[in-house]
Formats: structure tokens, sequence, C-alpha cells
């Protein structure tokens, strides 16, 4: 299930919950480990961990990116960060990754690649759109694993197609056979 943005700004501004979230969340505890010239771009709730808390995801970008990202000299990291609910309805930090969510300038002319976040029972995708003449998909998928308590790459890919033929799509998927052992915190796009 997917946070609307409104509700994440309502809940940090009024530092109370909807329904389902039994305890606040504090904008001092979200944006913790965050330089002050970031704001959340996007949002998502879910089970992470396949247990019975609802988790988050919340990604964050800088204020400035649209003037400041470069792809080539200059992309503006947009951190990613899991935060595991608990059964007091607090939440934390479990794991972060800047190098995940691509750079607003990462999209070619078709702009902010970012499209958004998915979530279920243990996986949660990050997903990308791009292009120009050359259009195309990333997906990044990563599964937990309750051995360690961690995720794992499991799935990138995607689509690419050009503008004048888009009947003739490629599809590029690669899983752990192809790329190996690979911690969310470590993944660079």
């Amino acid at each position: 299930m997917k946070i609307n943005l409104l509700l994440v700004f309502v809940i940090l501004s009024t530092q109370s919950y909807a329904q389902e979230f039994p305890e606040t969340i504090t904008k001092d505890s979200l944006f913790k480990n965050i330089p002050s010239e970031y704001t959340i771009l996007d949002s998502a709730s879910g089970n992470l961990n396949r247990d019975e808390y609802l988790d988050l995801l919340i990604v964050f970008k800088k204020n400035d990116e649209s003037e400041t990202s470069d792809v080539i000299d200059n992309p503006v990291d947009r951190p990613l960060l899991i935060y595991l609910g608990e059964p007091d309805g607090k939440y934390h930090l479990t794991a972060r990754n800047d190098k995940v969510v691509m750079c607003y300038s990462c999209g070619g002319m078709w702009g902010d690649p970012y499209e958004g976040l998915a979530i279920k029972n243990g996986y949660f995708t990050i997903e990308h759109y791009g292009g120009s003449a050359w259009r195309w998909s990333r997906y990044i998928t990563f599964k937990y694993s309750g051995n360690d308590s961690k995720w794992y790459l499991h799935k990138d890919g995607g689509d690419s197609y050009h503008a004048s033929d888009p009947e003739n799509v490629e599809t590029n998927i690669k899983t752990v056979d192809d790329f190996g052992i690979v911690e969310f915190e470590v993944f660079e796009y």
C-alpha cells in the first residue's frame, strides 16, 4: 500500500497518525540522518520484513536538485531509507542507500526518471523510466532475507524500445545468477 505524500506531511506537521499508525513519527526522527537541504520525494508502506508490523520506505531529494544535478559531473544523491515497524508502534531506521534511486538528471531528455516504489511481502522495487528517442524502464527489486535480516538485490532490469517502434520492445532482466549476492546498502545504479 502506497502512502500518499500529503499524508506523510500531515503526519510530520501534526505529529499524529492516521489509523494505521498507532504512534508518532516525528520530523526529527525521519530527518535525523538527512542533511537539512533535503525533503521527502516519495514514500511507501508495506511489509518489508515479513513480520506483523507496517514498515516504511522513504526517498529523499535535495531541494535544488533540478538546478544542481548533472548525470555526468554531479549526480545528486537521493537517499532511500528503510524504517521497520516495532511492536510498540515506533519505527527505527534499519538500512540506507544513497545510490539506489537514480538522480534527477539520469533520465535523459525524458527528465527525472524516478517513477515510484512498490512493496510486496518482503520485496520492494524502485521504478524508473527515461530516455529520448530510445525509451527505457528500470526496475530494481530487493528481497528480504530472514537469515540475517538484510535485503539483497533480487532482480534488476526493464524494457527498452525506440519511440518510432513502441511495439518492438526488448526486455533485459538480470538475477542473482548474473550479478551474485549484492546487499541493499552497497548497490549502485
